[in-house]
């Protein structure tokens, strides 16, 4: 047995010397661990040695470079997509339906869960600006930190512990040093979202309602998609360009065309998202502003659910304790209530054997004084959760609205994103009002606590004497407050009806009329605002303020166009997966020129099979949107001269197909090849592939290129370059392998994921033959 295993280990020291000799130099491995699961998506941390799994079950596990564990969270939804924030604090998650999750990486805890879609959300991509500001005499200082206290937190529910409350995105919101960034998300309908910090929407677009230009010197046409999915976005590290792959059926539209004749295909869209930059303080300050108004709006709207759930456990309390009295009222057969009872005792009236038994029997001196407690309890708790949380939070809502008031007013900057003045006053004023409601509710909060208090110490005082006890120790209680009481409170609940959302309160003729003399001074409008309740004038401010923020919304939108379209190749299926990676490079260019053109694009996707008559195939495209984007005047959208992008069909050898493919840094692509001719006797195999982007022979196409049937890659057919594996760097794995390839250009390194449940993580910039040469 020995004898065999020393003959295996001989026969592999072979091989890979034979490897060697052959010219294919491996990179490091790290090492090599199992995995219990099958991983569905995995992406690297783009400022630690972090990688982040999604495995085929939706759960998420954070792991170490060593591969320890830090921790293990499940959405309960199916994860569908998967991408880091640009510093690496959050992990974003798409769901099948149409959620993105924000979790902390330090302990996998859910941030923030935004609705954007109606659909499967496909893909994410979240990148920051890496330029500076362009206007150095523009900087905005968030002012709130010299006037208020740290935000306060959402208030714990009763019953809950600290650690179930959610934690705030105080982390993602507070952008005061904060790079600009965007995340881009993508659905299987065709819509793309944009939000600011992850947080603030800013935009969305559907690829099917956007003209898609196939501009040509002779002749000028515009197409549609139809039936479109979205496979990958990637926004462009000077927030200029969106690059878009996509599958649905194109058709000219200035044609009634009939769908069933236009074929499904893979398609490469250039979106110019150049109002990102542009604007990028403005749209800075706003989303900053907003989306710390947006974790204030959940502290106010958090406060609304505890404090009601605070009183109506003491009314249940109460009415538990007070309700038996009208049971013992109808066994006795008495005709009154238990208002008339109390108001009989008060008034010196004899004492029904019904309200007898009630107070001495069913409530008794002990009922009384828990009930009194628990009046004291809500009480304390109500105004605990009003002075620490809801009016601090209405306070820097007041300010921050304000704020954006005044940015309002700066139209020549603000008018652009579609920050409208007329807008931010409604929002200013129902902000005003939510103030006053504030300050109304806490009159009658206290009002209603110290008649509680009143008319409990005067029920146990006629408790005491009735079961000929001393009351030297009971608190004196007014009777005039008792009757009004009585009289209005027993069977009413003012605080829970300020608390509610469904409730209008009644207002007399004389007070409103009042309220129309003081309306003819001037300061506010609404002449309603003293029916509406405290939850109605909070759901008034958050309508007003969604108004306010759908203008700059539907503003950007509109600003998101169409630039370039490349239809690539025809597809049989449109579920189907594709393999693609899209990277922006930096070009070493003049320093006088514009550093906005220093980013070259490149898009690696792998042909399907048959498509176009062609086999086993890899395509790159490099230059189409940054070139497709000079080619274009800034306010028009006709090509001005003729500008080219540059392609390249590469033919894998026929013993490999492509497993998965990604793009690296300084022009390199790395492919994963599993092996296609097996031997019973040799053990399956794959290769992980680098190469050279400047060493492949790409072929330069006009933009305005019309292929005679449509795709691109029909162009490439008589130029197909078979790719040498012996001119790039090549790993052999003794396994094979399955996607997702993850690699990090930031961290240089990239993660392997075999068939038989194995992770290998591999050290690409280094060499295992170079480190043995140094030891």
């Amino acid at each position: 047995m020995e004898e065999e295993v020393e003959e295996v280990e001989m026969e592999n020291a072979e091989e890979e010397e034979e490897a060697m000799e052959g010219g294919f130099v491996p990179f490091q491995l790290q090492f090599d661990k199992p995995v219990p699961f099958q991983v569905k998506m995995a992406e690297w941390n783009p400022e630690k040695d972090l990688l982040a799994i999604v495995t085929d079950e939706s759960k998420i596990l954070l792991h170490r470079f060593n591969w320890q564990r830090l921790w293990t969270v499940f959405p309960g939804k199916c994860v569908t997509s998967l991408c880091w924030s640009p510093d690496g604090k959050a992990i974003a998650l798409g769901t099948e339906e149409g959620s993105i999750l924000l979790h902390d990486v330090e302990n996998g805890k859910l941030l923030r869960s935004i609705k954007t879609h109606d659909v499967a959300v496909v893909c994410l991509n979240w990148n920051e600006s890496a330029l500076l500001n362009n206007d150095g005499n523009f900087v905005y200082e968030d002012r709130t930190a010299r006037f208020f206290p740290p935000t306060p937190r959402i208030p714990r529910m009763p019953g809950l512990s600290d650690d179930d409350v959610a934690e705030t995105t105080q982390n993602l919101t507070s952008v005061t040093c904060q790079r600009f960034n965007i995340l881009c998300s993508g659905d299987k309908d065709g819509s793309i979202c944009f939000s600011i910090f992850g947080i603030f929407p800013i935009g969305k677009i559907n690829i099917h309602d956007i003209l898609l230009p196939r501009n040509s010197l002779s002749n000028e046409m515009s197409f549609r998609l139809k039936n479109a999915s979205i496979s990958k976005v990637t926004l462009s590290d000077d927030l200029c360009r969106l690059e878009v792959l996509c599958f649905g059926q194109l058709i000219r539209s200035d044609l009634s065309t009939d769908l069933d004749a236009n074929p499904f295909g893979f398609h490469c869209l250039h979106l110019d998202t150049s109002i990102f930059l542009n604007r990028k303080n403005e749209l800075h300050q706003v989303a900053q502003q907003a989306s710390n108004i947006e974790d204030l709006l959940q502290v106010i709207r958090s406060s609304l659910s505890v404090m009601l759930k605070q009183w109506s456990d003491f009314m249940n309390s109460f009415g538990s304790k007070f309700n038996a009295l009208s049971d013992l009222i109808v066994q006795h057969g008495l005709n009154s209530n238990p208002q008339d009872e109390f108001l009989s005792l008060l008034l010196g009236a004899r004492t029904s054997q019904a309200l007898h038994q009630f107070l001495v029997n069913s409530l008794g001196e002990a009922g009384v004084k828990r009930v009194l407690k628990a009046v004291d309890n809500a009480g304390k708790e109500i105004r605990t959760v009003l002075n620490e949380h809801f009016q601090p939070a209405l306070e820097i809502i007041g300010f921050r609205v304000g704020e954006l008031r005044g940015l309002s007013r700066w139209r020549a900057r603000f008018k652009n994103i579609g920050l409208n003045e007329k807008l931010m006053d409604n929002v200013s004023e129902s902000a005003g009002m939510l103030l006053v409601q504030d300050e109304r509710f806490s009159r009658v909060l206290a009002i209603v606590l110290f008649l509680f208090q009143n008319f409990l110490n005067w029920v146990l005082k006629c408790t005491k004497v009735l079961l000929s006890e001393p009351i030297d120790q009971v608190q004196p209680a007014n009777s005039e407050l008792v009757v009004i009481f009585v009289k209005f409170l027993l069977d009413n609940d003012p605080v829970k009806q300020l608390l509610e959302a469904d409730q209008k309160v009644n207002v007399d003729l004389q007070t409103m009329k009042r309220l129309e003399q003081l309306i003819a001074f001037g300061g506010y409008t609404d002449l309603t605002f003293l029916e509406r309740t405290l939850a109605n004038e909070f759901s008034q401010l958050e309508k007003c303020l969604k108004e306010a923020f759908l203008m700059p919304f539907t503003t950007v939108s509109e600003k998101i166009v169409c630039k370039g379209l490349l239809p690539l190749f025809p597809v049989s299926n449109p579920a189907l997966y594709v393999p693609s990676s899209i990277y922006y490079y930096k070009e070493e260019i003049d320093c006088a020129s514009d550093s906005s053109n220093s980013l070259k694009d490149y898009v690696c996707f792998k042909v399907p099979h048959e498509s176009l008559g062609l086999n086993n195939c890899i395509g790159i495209i490099r230059g189409f949107a940054t070139n497709n984007n000079n080619n274009y005047s800034s306010n028009s959208s006709m090509i001005q001269e003729e500008s080219y992008f540059d392609a390249v069909l590469l033919q894998l050898p026929d013993e490999y197909e492509c497993v998965d493919v990604a793009l690296y840094k300084d022009d390199q692509i790395i492919m994963l090849l599993n092996e296609t001719i097996s031997n019973s006797e040799i053990s399956e195999k794959s290769l992980m592939v680098m190469m050279q982007a400047n060493d492949i022979p790409f072929v330069s196409l006009p933009l305005n290129i019309m292929p005679h049937n449509l795709f691109i890659l029909q162009e490439l057919r008589d130029s197909l370059t078979s790719l040498n594996l012996e001119e790039g760097k090549v790993r052999v794995i003794p396994h094979s392998v399955s996607a997702p390839l993850a690699v990090s250009a930031s961290r240089g390194v990239a993660c392997v994921f075999s068939s038989k449940r194995h992770a290998l993580v591999y050290i690409l910039d280094e060499d295992e033959d170079e480190i043995s040469e140094m030891e």
